[in-house]
């Protein structure tokens, strides 16, 4: 699966832990927009469908910046992305918190959109140069940072919100601090040089092997269809559903975070163990049989269980797609990462239409049957994700 590399450099150590700055910035921003979400309709007066389709601008522009930074990554590498489009992501939030009237706040998602394509694609492509230099499976430790980055995020917007603070000065408190992180941590990260790496023209081949990147894309997608389940209709299934007080309705979505980050933490030890094939197949069962629990369940704490287990097994898809993308281009140009990462954006439009429009025409149970087969299908996606040999590559000596 990988070459097995010598004790890291501190070089390498240097770019490993900017890698979790850049998560963690990653996730404090996205979550702390987010759970802004009913306090920007509030104040904005918007209508559930129009905030529907306020919510759907953010993935569509997002998969626009995420095929930007896959083009511009090749020549300038994700560093010079990062440095950019990351404090840029914060700016937008703040901006959408501030923002006086919608086509303001329209035009803050539409930059929050595209920043957030472009940070996305280039801190997946800065966590498989750190895992290729490191040659061993680290990535999903990146995104266990993300989760926990969120989490943080949520909380803090909890507590803004029992001082009663403005929507402006609970974003710019949490997130002034992210962007000079991101500033300090850009000049860790893996320069173009370390980035790019030669390959031996006599195994070159073509760059970004659709073949082999299709079934990757399609278990990203799927995995965000659940996810998007998940964190859009889980709270309204516990109420609508299983008429769960207003204590116990968030849990649905606090059991799903709370799970994936703990099996991220441990997840890259799995994969170094039972390698990535193995473990996306036993994510897929898992989280397969979290939605036939969710479809079935006859009482909250079933129910509950259930969104945990999707939680369990839809976590390690994600860090594994990127990983196995980042095998398929051996010259580390990121064309493969960014698309890979484009099916994100994907999933979660279809996730929102699919179980919302299933839930209209008939009910939330029936509605989560979907993303229980995409689930239950990337069971056999995950052959996809078997190592493969790479062409030989030459990566720069890290002192």
């Amino acid at each position: 699966m990988f070459v097995e590399a010598a004790v890291p450099q501190p070089r390498d150590r240097r770019a490993r832990l900017a890698t979790f700055a850049v998560f963690f910035v990653q996730g404090l921003t996205f979550a702390t927009l987010l759970t802004q979400v009913s306090a920007l309709q509030k104040k904005h007066g918007l209508t559930d469908g129009e905030l529907s389709i306020l919510l759907l601008v953010v993935p569509v522009i997002a998969g626009i910046g995420s095929v930007v930074a896959g083009s511009l990554a090749t020549r300038f590498g994700s560093r010079w992305i990062l440095r950019f489009v990351q404090p840029l992501a914060c700016v937008a939030v703040v901006l959408a918190g501030a923002a006086p009237n919608v086509p303001t706040l329209v035009a803050a998602n539409v930059l929050f959109g595209l920043s957030l394509g472009g940070v996305d694609a280039g801190m997946n492509m800065q966590g498989v140069t750190v895992e290729r230099r490191y040659g061993r499976p680290v990535l999903t430790g990146f995104h266990a940072l993300w989760s926990a980055a969120a989490v943080i995020g949520a909380l803090w917007a909890s507590a803004a919100g029992g001082m009663d603070l403005a929507l402006p000065a609970t974003f710019a408190i949490a997130l002034a601090p992210a962007v000079v992180i991101s500033l300090v941590a850009s000049n860790w990260l893996c320069t173009p040089e370390e980035e790019h790496v030669e390959v031996e023209a006599a195994h070159a081949g073509p760059q970004v092997p659709w073949k082999a990147i299709i079934p990757l894309c399609l278990a990203m997608a799927f995995l965000y269809v659940g996810d998007s389940s998940v964190s859009n209709f889980g709270s309204v299934f516990m109420d609508k559903v299983m008429h769960a007080s207003a204590a116990v309705v968030p849990l649905a979505l606090g059991a799903y975070q709370a799970t994936t980050f703990v099996v991220r933490i441990g997840g890259d030890l799995a994969v170094r163990r039972w390698g990535p094939a193995f473990i996306v197949r036993i994510g897929g069962a898992v989280a397969t049989l979290g939605f036939v629990a969710i479809v079935v369940a006859p009482s909250e704490p079933l129910a509950i269980a259930g969104f945990a287990l999707t939680g369990i097994g839809l976590s390690v898809v994600a860090p594994q797609s990127f990983s196995a993308a980042g095998r398929l281009d051996p010259a580390g140009t990121g064309v493969a990462i960014a698309r890979v990462n484009l099916f994100n954006y994907v999933g979660f439009i279809v996730g929102a239409a699919l179980v919302g429009g299933i839930a209209d025409a008939a009910d939330y149970r029936i509605a989560f049957t979907a993303p229980l087969v995409l689930a239950a299908v990337i069971i056999l996606l995950a052959r996809g994700f078997q190592p493969r040999t790479a062409p030989a590559a030459t990566a720069p000596a890290t002192s």
